[in-house]
């Protein structure tokens, strides 16, 4: 699949598109340190969510490979962030985490295979985010820091697709309607007003 159409594919798979209100504040030099740090945070959380899905069920031969690569590919760009950050004088640090992911685990089934099914819908839902957002983003940043997020493009997209195809498989049955559901509280965390503090996955800002 040609990226235009996987990025459209992303589009309708989401509720919402990114804030402009986002996109304003993302842009701005002053948060240019901010957004790499998290950023950096972001892709090794999603390696971490691969290997605990790894280990948790080591019975799904297919679950197992496209996880192994998705870890590893997210280790990449987790170390291909701190080579940017590091050319810019950019220190890696312990940040809080955006209300976001946190927002869509709140409601993951506790009982299998429903858990596993929720956990791979928001795997999906937070890849496609990413992709949809390096691409709104990457016009307005510098050619160096555009370049880069375009070329992650490609790789979230296909992360999305491994998680929601696998979702499908494991589930037996339709996922439609785990799918809106999570979709409807994706759209709020990202519409909505968010008073924390600013993320890369981060709602609307808040407008003094």
């Amino acid at each position: 699949m040609k990226m235009m159409e996987a990025l459209d594919e992303i589009k309708q798979f989401l509720a919402c598109e990114t804030p402009d209100s986002w996109i304003e504040l993302a842009r701005q030099p002053e948060s240019q340190p901010l957004l790499l740090i998290d950023h950096a945070h972001c892709e090794k959380k999603a390696a971490s969510t691969a290997m605990t899905l790894m280990f948790r069920y080591v019975d799904r031969s297919d679950l197992l490979n496209k996880m192994s690569r998705l870890a590893r590919e997210e280790l990449i760009h987790f170390e291909q962030v701190l080579a940017l950050m590091e050319e810019r004088g950019v220190q890696y640090c312990h940040l809080s985490s955006a209300r976001y992911a946190g927002g869509l685990r709140e409601h993951v089934r506790t009982s299998e295979p429903g858990r596993l099914i929720d956990v791979l819908i928001v795997g999906a839902f937070i890849e496609a985010r990413s992709c949809e957002r390096f691409a709104k983003l990457a016009p307005y940043l510098d050619d160096e820091l555009a370049k880069f997020y375009r070329s992650l493009l490609k790789s979230e997209g296909r992360h999305y697709q491994d998680y929601l195809g696998l979702a499908a498989d494991y589930a037996g049955e339709p996922i439609d309607e785990r799918v809106a559901h999570f979709r409807e509280v994706e759209r709020r965390l990202i519409e909505e007003p968010d008073d924390t503090e600013f993320r890369f996955h981060s709602g609307a800002p808040v407008i003094n």
